[in-house]
């Protein structure tokens, strides 16, 4: 049984190992990764069939290494392990598990018998092992009421990094009112009640600077999310820049 930790912090990586082994005494082989771009080498160079992963690493995010891994083997094992439930990091999850695949996602303030419990459900039963809290989050995302749809979250992206209405229009193939009209509906679920619609408040607040706000302090979106967005941001400009 060949397990690979991919894990920044020394002290949550020798945790894992040893769970792991004494889970498979005798019967496993860890190889480890410190950071997201020694992980996706490794794995190339060894497949191997069960991973942990940290979500949050330098050189390559835990979300990077899994969709590096998961293209070349759809059937691998990945025990997603983070400190954070953070939305942007579940949403950044479910758009890259390959359809049946087995994963888990566990938080680092599990008990260690959480750990045990969860790598036993996924490695060995083939189990996906979700977190309560995790499995919350995902509800609401769901929710077609409460949580944000895939099209709002890109406007609520695009907003954080600073378009205008004209190229997220441009940007996502909608015509301008079409645009408004998205960022309209994430403003109505985050609370926001811009100053054309009669908000008491709107001589205190910007309404694209709180939308940011409180989606990061919702967890909507991070750092994270808004680096890998802003590569993919960049890589449009190159190709359309929009009209000014």
């Amino acid at each position: 049984m060949l397990v690979m930790i991919a894990e920044n912090d020394g002290l949550h990586r020798t945790f894992a190992r040893r769970t792991v082994e004494q889970l498979w005494p005798g019967d496993v082989e860890v190889i480890e990764a410190s950071d997201g771009e020694d992980a996706i080498n490794l794995a190339a160079e060894r497949e191997p069939p069960h991973v942990v992963l940290d979500l949050q690493m330098p050189k390559a995010t835990g979300i990077e290494v899994a969709r590096a891994i998961w293209n070349r083997r759809a059937g691998t094992h990945i025990l997603f392990w983070s400190n954070f439930a953070d939305e942007a990091y579940v949403r950044g999850v479910a758009r890259i598990v390959p359809p049946g695949s087995v994963y888990g996602y566990v938080l680092k303030s599990a008990t260690e018998e959480g750990m045990r419990s969860a790598l036993r459900g996924v490695f060995r039963e083939g189990h996906c092992i979700i977190d309560r809290e995790i499995r919350g989050i995902q509800h609401r995302v769901q929710d077609k009421f409460e949580g944000i749809t895939d099209g709002e979250y890109e406007s609520l992206i695009d907003i954080a990094l600073g378009l205008t209405d004209r190229a997220i229009a441009a940007r996502r193939g909608l015509s301008i009112r079409g645009a408004q009209s998205r960022i309209k509906h994430v403003y109505d679920k985050l609370g926001i009640v811009p100053a054309e619609d009669g908000a008491s408040d709107a001589s205190v607040f910007n309404s694209r600077t709180r939308a940011i706000y409180l989606a990061m302090a919702r967890g909507l979106i991070n750092i994270d999310a808004l680096r890998r967005e802003q590569d993919r941001l960049d890589a449009w400009l190159a190709q359309a820049p929009p009209e000014h």
